[in-house]
């Protein structure tokens, strides 16, 4: 073996000997089986998105058109398409057909030969055609069957029912059939890509890379390659990489190589290489994510004959589950660092995923990682995510919980159910195994919880022999079918059967393994319970808040679009409904929420009642509409801002906080911080400022007010700590500041009072404010209200926004306290810094802002006639007068 450093010259190879063939961009067909008409199609693509762009059905997502489409689901679909064959490309010594991705039970026929029946949306499909296809022009077809009706069919097999109904049967994105957040649309379709992929004498089938040693000097990494032949042959086995550009060197060119004797089949080779002066990679917060782009290559006679591109990260990640005096910890390492992991559920992002590009993926990861986040749990209901989604956890620094696709149900365990699934597990770990955002695999979503705590047993009337028979396939599949697959195929990283295993309701959840916490939304604890129920990693919880306005008018909700942009500074509070939609009382605070679009658009069956009941307990409730929109995101907020604080208070106790959920998969009043349309509502800036690597954290405990402040920064900080109490006009009634010193990675109490020190002022008129300054900059606040937002007592705030000369920014002003602080454009694409804050007296406020626009103004407080973008503000206060 040697070690070669080239800079920046290298030799031309051949790449010849592999190619591939795109059949994605063909003229494809589509039609309902047993129709005449053939229509255009679109690959990659779903037989619902098909039919909308030949005007066949009406927009999906808008007004309740999900109803109407549900006979989609009941019929079978053909596909077809030609493609040409070269000469050149047919004398080749193998020719492969791949599906990426078949949405489900599809028969594919190659010049009218049946050739492959697939069943599995979440496999790649491969077949050879060598023999089966010809020179010149070529047939292809792809019949679907109702994914429907042949789960249905499965599940009659069985001698008793499971719960999950029929589509626990398919391998196919669970969330397709209705959750409560989604809507039902069980599409079928040639989903991802279609090619042709030509290769001779040799091809690298896969290559699995680790980490075997690390420090400040160097690093030592191993490749196992796994190589499919047809040849028995020496070649060289080569790896190169270029340092990474982060580093702000000039990148050489490292190459290693090695002689492989090659057998004719599969067979696995194994080539080391160092990295002088490694950097390692961090999680967003901690340090750069530092890649370094690594070429894997079968070189013969100076010819490429097949490689293999990867980005790596150097990173060690370990997930830590050891018994304490208190139960059982569950916690990560990064490089050898408990890391608090502070991040989201994460759902897919469309119910037609071919719609979804790229950037939208690239959008997504920096939604989270401007929310301060360091890791995503992808949720076992949906899907394995693109490519695209781990690309940017790689580049971003977000950690990836991995769930595989099991959801809230229980599964057959007849052999090909099991052998189906086994293909799945192994083809996934294998592509996701490399990347460095990979933390977790998890075996399924509550599935466990459901089993012992849903009461399916009694629900279903299970004999006893049915109940073990049932529980034996589960303890298969999750307990010993998939964990030996990963540990086969990647036994670097950790696995756990089931998220989680205690459910909600048994103290044991609280002091053990990962909780799921729903006792704030599915059982009407109010938001201060969070502060009792923390767990060891809290990897769900979560609160509904309603979408941006702007998306209510997308879903159909809004007479027309004029209605939802046109503000001016007469009429800044909108309220412009279609009568037929929404029916409000005069003189009442009771919206009633019962047109057939808004109760579309709301999944749960009493989400606008829980938000409702929720409301009233801590708020004013609105009489307009806007308004209770604005309201309904700031109790979302409120409800996350005490749950996320209340974790990182207990840090290390608990060491990771995942709110349910993200993001939308359609427009929808839902769990998520960011709407479909990727609007961020309240809660997503208050996640942001929670998730802070440096927090400040107010809270009442035993009449005392007690002041926390949570490093995650791996160094300490030194600063000043700077309370005080004021009254809504901005005058100060008490202060104090105190030198701290903040241990790295560390959560403490620096400062308590008794609350009856402020008997003497009106709990409805003042706000305890603390802040850090370091370096004489303030890095850090938290404002603290003695009362219900419905207690305090407002008065009108003349919020002022004028354009920040030095940068693109606003500087804020008010006179009074201007709680819960909105600021609102006319222009959709308007991305704000922060919002929905509170904005005291006698500060100013910088909101930076990005736009597609060039110009912005700030009315109703200036008018500027060439501008093309408005701003306006208001406030809680704003919403009772």
């Amino acid at each position: 073996m040697k070690n070669i450093f080239l800079f920046l010259l290298i030799p031309f190879f051949s790449f010849a000997q592999t190619s591939e063939k795109s059949l994605n961009k063909l003229d494809w067909e589509f039609r309902k089986r047993g129709d005449k008409e053939w229509l255009p199609a679109t690959v990659p693509g779903t037989v619902h998105t098909d039919l909308l762009e030949n005007k066949l059905i009406p927009d999906p997502f808008y007004g309740d058109n999900e109803k109407q489409l549900q006979w989609i689901e009941n019929e079978d679909w053909e596909y077809k398409t030609t493609f040409d064959i070269s000469k050149k490309e047919f004398n080749g010594q193998h020719i492969e057909l791949q599906f990426d991705g078949l949405d489900t039970y599809a028969n594919v026929y190659v010049n009218d030969s049946l050739l492959l029946t697939a069943d599995n949306m979440f496999r790649t499909w491969s077949i050879d055609v060598k023999k089966t296809i010809r020179q010149g022009e070529n047939k292809l077809k792809i019949v679907f069957q109702s994914p429907v009706k042949k789960g249905k069919q499965e599940a009659a097999k069985l001698p008793y029912p499971l719960p999950g109904d029929e589509k626990n049967f398919t391998r196919k994105a669970q969330y397709q059939y209705g959750w409560d957040w989604g809507p039902r649309f069980v599409t079928c379709g040639i989903y991802k890509d279609v090619k042709l992929i030509f290769w001779n004498n040799a091809e690298i089938e896969n290559v699995q890379f680790h980490l075997i040693s690390i420090n400040n000097n160097l690093a030592e990494v191993q490749f196992n390659c796994e190589i499919k032949s047809d040849i028995v042959s020496d070649v060289i086995l080569q790896t190169s990489y270029t340092l990474p550009m982060q580093l702000n060197v000039i990148p050489p060119i490292n190459i290693t190589h090695q002689t492989i004797h090659l057998i004719k089949g599969l067979s696995t080779y194994v080539i080391n290489q160092t990295i002088e002066s490694p950097q390692r990679w961090w999680t967003n917060g901690l340090g750069k994510p530092t890649l370094y782009p690594f070429t894997i290559s079968l070189v013969n006679d100076k010819e490429t004959l097949n490689e293999n591109i990867i980005n790596i990260g150097l990173r060690t990640v370990e997930l830590m589950q050891e018994t304490d005096s208190i139960g059982k910890s569950f916690y990560f390492k990064l490089n050898g660092v408990p890391v608090f992991m502070k991040g989201a559920n994460y759902i897919p992002p469309d119910n037609f995923l071919p719609r979804v590009t790229s950037s939208d993926y690239e959008k997504i990861v920096d939604n989270a990682v401007d929310a301060n986040m360091n890791m995503l749990r992808v949720w076992g209901g949906g899907v394995y995510a693109d490519d695209a989604f781990y690309n940017a956890c790689d580049k971003k620094g977000i950690l990836v919980w991995q769930d595989f696709m099991f959801a809230c149900a229980m599964y057959p365990g007849n052999e090909h159910f099991l052998n189906n699934v086994s293909e799945e597990i192994k083809q996934q770990v294998i592509r996701l195994r490399n990347h460095s955002s990979i933390a977790l695999w998890c075996g399924n979503n509550e599935i466990d919880e459901g089993w012992k705590n849903w009461g399916w047993q009694n629900q279903y009337h299970y004999s006893k022999t049915d109940s073990t028979k049932i529980w034996n396939d589960y303890t298969t599949l999750f307990q010993k079918t998939i964990p030996g697959i990963v540990s086969k195929y990647d036994s670097y990283h950790a696995y756990i059967s089931s998220s989680p295993q205690i459910g909600w309701g048994h103290k044991e959840s609280l002091i053990q393994g990962d909780s799921h916490y729903w006792g704030v939304w599915w059982g009407m604890e109010p938001f201060d319970i969070y502060k009792q129920k923390v767990g060891r990693f809290m990897s769900e919880y979560g609160f509904q808040g309603m979408p941006d306005i702007t998306t209510f008018y997308k879903m159909g909700i809004y007479t027309n679009k004029k209605d939802v942009f046109d503000r001016d500074e007469n009429d800044i509070y909108p309220n412009y409904l279609n009568p037929n939609l929404v029916h409000r009382f005069p003189g009442s605070n009771n919206f009633v929420f019962d047109s057939v679009v808004f109760k579309a658009h709301q999944k749960h069956p009493t989400g606008y009642q829980t938000i409702k009941t929720y409301m009233e307990r801590d708020y004013i409730v609105p009489k307009n509409f806007d308004n209770y929109v604005y309201v309904s995101q700031l109790l979302q907020a409120e409800g996350m801002k005490t749950a996320i604080e209340a974790h990182r208070r207990a840090k290390p106790y608990c060491m990771g906080s995942l709110y349910w959920q993200l993001n939308d998969c359609w427009p929808v009043t839902s769990w998520s911080s960011v709407d479909y349309y990727g609007n961020w509502k309240a809660s997503h800036y208050q996640v942001k400022r929670s998730f802070e690597n440096l927090l400040i954290s107010i809270n009442e405990e035993d009449n005392q007010l007690k002041v926390y402040i949570v490093n995650d920064n791996l160094k300490e900080a030194k600063g000043i700590l700077e309370m005080k109490l004021i009254d809504f006009k901005g005058n100060i009634l008490w202060s104090k500041n105190m030198n701290v010193t903040i241990g790295s990675n560390s959560s403490s109490l620096y400062f308590y009072i008794d609350k009856k020190e402020f008997n003497k002022y009106d709990f409805k008129q003042i706000v305890f404010n603390a802040s850090i300054k370091i370096s004489n900059e303030k890095t850090a606040y938290s404002n603290y209200y003695f009362a219900k937002p419905k207690e305090l007592l407002f008065q009108k705030p003349e919020i002022k926004i004028v354009l920040s000369k030095s940068e693109d920014a606003f500087e804020i002003t008010t006179n009074t306290l201007a709680k819960d602080a909105f600021l609102f454009s006319n222009e959709e694409e308007v991305q704000l810094s922060d919002n929905y804050f509170d904005l005291l007296p006698n500060e100013t406020k910088l909101i930076r802002f990005e736009s597609k626009h060039s110009s912005v103004s700030t009315l109703p407080y200036s008018n500027n006639p060439h501008s093309t973008i408005s701003l306006f503000a208001k406030s809680l206060y704003d919403t009772w007068h």
